[in-house]
């Protein structure tokens, strides 16, 4: 028995000539809401097939991110195969691509030929930097230089101010976000005007979008750690040691939570003290880190139960997939005993795609 997929996308074909990490999770996001996906790839495949840790026979990027799409190898540089990848665009309502700028024109595969044969197609170039900048032209880049670029990796740094590197892609799975947002709109435009666009994404701007209430805040007081009550300034929403070396976070921003949590640990003093500063040596911030060490994760993981003061526990990965949230989410299909992949939306919402026959 032959599967087909129903979902609000369930008309719409794609073809993703993507490899690595953006376009795929753009093109996972859309093919989950129920589009078609062709992801044309090169000769020896995507690259992300052979990268890091293996699962199944590809590397783990490809295989969290290209699962519910078809697969066709097509040598770009040859006019025969250009000629298959025109054949499939013309009855396409999307493509995407993530070569530098200028690449897919060398293969005759430019916004500006393929609009002439497909007016409403949706063409989405991803890169770096845009296909109209200057900057690093024709130069190579990843995640951690877009990160560095938009300003971003200056937010997430230690006590004494370096960057931290981050163990997940920022500029990579929010680009990835920023695309499938733009083509979605892209789509909307043309159910009203019959028109297709192209596209033109840069992960920079993906990440740099983000940083409107920080730049107000720089210009006002030339401070560049953001947004005082949410930066970890403040003793009442701030992550804490635990007994064991684990880590507690808690966000009890408004009074009421705050109180509460005060309530529950028998320190009514402390009630108007919640935003007493962790670096002020007069602050409670000591007195609150000696609490958080006195019981384990556990401990405190049932006092957040019990207690409504927006308290949670820093899971692990392994942790987060077993949490009762996820499950009841539905974000884990489990596919076989030993088999398992994330949703990229809930089980139960309304574009849920479903099963049938065909």
């Amino acid at each position: 028995m032959v599967l087909a997929k129903q979902g609000m996308l369930d008309s719409i074909k794609i073809i993703d000539f993507t490899n690595y990490l953006p376009g795929p999770f753009a093109s996972l996001r859309l093919g989950n809401m129920g589009a078609q996906v062709i992801k044309v790839e090169p000769p020896h495949g995507d690259p992300a097939r052979h990268l890091s840790t293996m699962h199944e026979g590809v590397g783990v990027i490809y295989a969290a991110t290209n699962w519910n799409k078809q697969s066709i190898h097509l040598n770009l540089k040859d006019p025969e195969d250009q000629e298959r990848a025109l054949q499939l665009i013309k009855t396409a309502d999307v493509v995407i691509e993530s070569f530098r700028p200028g690449v897919m024109k060398k293969f005759g595969l430019h916004y500006e030929r393929l609009k002439e044969m497909n007016p409403g197609l949706i063409y989405c170039s991803i890169s770096g930097y845009g296909q109209h900048t200057d900057h690093q032209s024709g130069f190579g880049s990843h995640d951690i230089n877009y990160m560095a670029e938009s300003g971003i990796l200056s937010l997430l740094s230690d006590e004494k101010g370096k960057p931290v590197h981050p163990q997940i892609q920022f500029a990579d799975y929010m680009g990835g976000m920023y695309a499938s947002e733009q083509i979605l709109a892209a789509l909307v435009a043309r159910s009203v005007n019959g028109c297709g666009q192209h596209v033109d994404i840069s992960l920079v701007d993906a990440l740099f979008s983000m940083l409107g209430a920080h730049e107000l805040i720089y210009r006002e007081t030339a401070r560049t750690d953001g947004v005082d009550e949410l930066n970890g300034q403040y003793v009442c929403y701030s992550i804490f040691e635990t007994k064991e070396g684990r880590y507690m976070a808690i966000g009890a921003l408004e009074e009421k939570f705050w109180s509460n949590f005060c309530t529950a640990v028998h320190q009514p003093n402390w009630r108007y003290r919640g935003q007493d500063r962790r670096d002020d040596p007069q602050s409670i911030a000591s007195e609150v880190s000696g609490l958080f060490k006195s019981r384990t994760l556990e401990e405190w993981t049932q006092f957040a139960k019990k207690v409504d003061c927006c308290l949670s526990p820093v899971l692990t990965i392994d942790e987060a997939v077993a949490s009762p949230l996820i499950q009841e989410r539905g974000l884990i299909e489990v596919l076989t005993e030993e088999k398992a992949r994330i949703r990229t939306s809930p089980v139960h919402q309304p574009n849920k795609r479903k099963e049938r026959s065909i």
